[in-house]
């Protein structure tokens, strides 16, 4: 079961925490990925000197960001790494949500297979570099939809567990001056597959 677009179009900060706990869907060729959402990133839009499109910057890159919520947000970072992002709020306030972590549930395999070498099951996707090698999230995915499409997609964990959210300050934002230590990334408390605790 999917959320309804309303989900997305609400403030990055909302939807960065109640997305915990829930299902990152990827159906591949070779077969569907399923993880668990365990740590999150809000980037709040145009006030936020964190984010990508502090001061209404629109580019071709960004463009993702302007639409409404619920689309993918990909891009490269260190010239060999994808994030993948879930855009939130309503159509040109352009906040996002890095998806930070997540918990391979199933398709273990694949996600083995796509991040060969990889010894440790915590560190197949305990990063949002590591977790787009392991889905194969790249720029074809930008701008798709997460609420109606087929290859990547969100869905409800009807059967929620009990789990406590960290907030703490979100990762390699030295630059953002005032807005570096607002603790808007969130995860979930004593989950492995945190990045960095």
């Amino acid at each position: 079961m999917r959320f309804p677009r309303s989900f997305f179009t609400r403030d990055a900060l909302s939807v960065a925490e109640d997305l915990l706990g829930h299902f990152l869907v990827r159906q591949t060729e070779k077969g569907k990925i399923v993880a668990r959402i365990v740590e999150t990133e809000a980037y709040c839009g145009i006030t936020d000197k964190a984010c990508h499109t502090f001061g209404n910057r629109r580019t071709e890159r960004t463009e993702a960001m302007f639409l409404p919520g619920g689309h993918a947000y990909v891009y490269m970072i260190y010239g060999m790494n994808f994030c993948l992002n879930v855009v939130a709020a309503g159509k040109d306030d352009p906040q996002a949500v890095l998806i930070r972590a997540v918990e391979p549930l199933e398709g273990i395999d694949l996600v083995r297979e796509n991040r060969k070498g990889i010894v440790n099951d915590r560190d197949l996707t305990n990063g949002p570099g590591k977790l787009a090698k392991a889905l194969l999230v790249d720029r074809s995915l930008n701008m798709c939809d997460l609420v109606k499409g087929n290859e990547l997609f969100i869905e409800k964990n009807l059967h929620p567990f009990d789990f406590s959210v960290v907030s703490a300050p979100r990762i390699n934002i030295g630059y953002a001056g005032e807005f570096k230590d607002k603790p808007w990334r969130k995860y979930i408390e004593g989950n492995k597959f945190v990045s960095k605790l």
